[in-house]
């Protein structure tokens, strides 16, 4: 492999470490080569040592992005749950709650996507802006319709992000107009989206960045002979990815009750048809009881936490603390539309706010004493009832994303031999953004690790995508205002 096809990035950087801890390096060297993997990376390089430490690692000639002055580099955004169809809903709605949601405004918009031209010129324009939002690696629900959801993947695929692809399963409980004739045509579907994803080629370093992803909306949508028959298809290839819903209101846990008579919960409907693993990405998990948390640690099952939506939809606010407490991974989900916004940014404020709201509700509690049940100890408890730090919501975002995508092992943070999906962020006035204040102004008196901490705090809280100035998704730019 030729060094000279290197391409060295050097400026400030900000890392996901741990959920407690993350790295802010002003002065790096990182390195990524033609298959756009990281090939090495130096921290604390002053500018005088740039090219004897581009000669000692082999490089000399290698290209050189030098970030200004008030930007830095960090790992691009995991959005782990949206609805690609609902995005021309965004704004909409707002006087309902789940159910009626669904039907008032959700089904009637997703319906349309029967005609592939209206789906293939609406996914068009989702996928950039999503893109565009920063976030590298996505997971999509699509409709029901098999044409439509091949569109979708065939968009993402051809911009370039990575990203798990799903077609709905609904084959009941749903409005005339939009559900399947049945579980096996359901079924049927599924099996070709599957394959026409699969089909695509991989990318110049053999990676496949776009994969198929079981998609059953949720309990209420099907059938048992649908459950059944996809926990058979989840179970003939285990490196397939499931992605549904769970406990996000509290009517929509009543009626899956009623359906589910025999389960003793909503966590245990989808365990029965073999829909839990470790690669299952349960959305919302609002009010999950003692018994699901556990069940779902024990099957290490991932959580998207979609606190947006769960607040814009008035379905409550989930404790995350406890699952992270209890080992469970957790990454943000934008959850669009019942989320009025396809930025990652924004579940990152409003994540903030839940924790905080958690925090509040249980504010004077002894944190030893409110973690006793029947006396005994559960265990220590480090995020419970306490407001996620920004190391925590940096992690989530990033990161923890990419564990619950089962990809950590490839995304999510600047370490040698991952992929490079990283974004670049601009926090200077040029960027356009007024809620971002000058981060040079007499106000912020920080300086070094301090001021880059600063940063990206105020990235995390003030900014939008016009502070996005390039997105990249292995090595290759695919976005970014720039």
């Amino acid at each position: 492999m030729s060094s000279t096809n290197f391409t060295i990035y050097y400026g400030s950087l900000v890392n996901p470490e741990t959920l407690t801890s993350y790295h802010a390096i002003l002065h790096c060297l990182l390195a990524v080569n033609p298959h756009g993997n990281i090939e090495w990376v130096v921290r604390d390089v002053p500018d005088s040592m740039v090219q004897a430490t581009l000669l000692e690692q082999g490089c000399p000639d290698a290209e050189v992005v030098e970030l200004k002055d008030g930007q830095f580099l960090m790992p691009g955004f995991v959005d782990t749950h949206t609805h690609a169809p609902q995005v021309p809903n965004l704004g909409s709605g707002q006087q309902y709650e789940l159910l009626e949601w669904l039907k008032n405004l959700t089904f009637p918009m997703e319906a349309k996507f029967r005609d592939t031209e209206f789906a293939r010129r609406t996914y068009q324009s989702v996928v950039h802006r999503i893109i565009n939002q920063g976030t590298t690696t996505c997971c999509y629900y699509g409709t029901l319709h098999l044409d439509a959801t091949k569109e979708l993947a065939n968009i993402v695929y051809s911009l370039g992000q990575r990203a798990f692809v799903g077609k709905c399963n609904m084959d009941r409980n749903s409005e005339d107009y939009y559900i399947e004739p049945s579980w096996q045509s359901s079924i049927n579907d599924t099996k070709a989206l599957i394959s026409h994803i699969q089909s695509f080629p991989p990318s110049p370093s053999g990676i496949s960045l776009v994969k198929p992803i079981l998609t059953p909306r949720f309990a209420i949508t099907c059938t048992s002979p649908l459950l059944s028959s996809l926990g058979e298809l989840a179970a003939s290839d285990p490196s397939l990815h499931i992605q549904t819903h769970i406990s996000e209101n509290l009517a929509e846990i009543e009626f899956t009750k009623s359906l589910f008579p025999d389960q003793e919960s909503y966590a245990a409907v989808y365990d029965h048809f073999g829909l839990l693993r470790d690669n299952t990405v349960l959305a919302h998990a609002v009010h999950l009881n003692k018994d699901e948390i556990e069940l779902i640690a024990e099957r290490k099952s991932g959580i998207s936490h979609c606190p947006t939506s769960n607040f814009n939809l008035n379905s409550g606010v989930a404790p995350i603390g406890q699952y992270l407490d209890k080992g469970i991974k957790v990454g943000l989900g934008t959850d669009v539309s019942g989320g009025f916004s396809p930025s990652i940014l924004s579940c990152i404020r409003n994540a903030s706010i839940a924790s905080k709201v958690v925090a509040m509700q249980n504010r004077g509690r002894n944190n030893h004493d409110h973690h006793l049940e029947n006396g005994n100890a559960l265990g220590h408890c480090k995020f419970a009832d306490t407001q996620l730090s920004i190391a925590t919501l940096l992690y989530l975002a990033t990161l923890g994303g990419a564990e619950v995508c089962m990809l950590s092992d490839q995304v999510g943070s600047f370490v040698p031999g991952k992929s490079f999906d990283a974004i670049i962020v601009d926090v200077r006035d040029t960027a356009g953004n007024p809620a971002m204040w000058d981060f040079k102004a007499d106000t912020h008196d920080l300086t070094g690790q301090d001021a880059l901490r600063g940063m990206l705090q105020r990235f995390l809280f003030c900014g939008d995508d016009r502070n996005i100035s390039d997105v990249f998704v292995q090595g290759r730019r695919i976005g970014g205002k720039a």
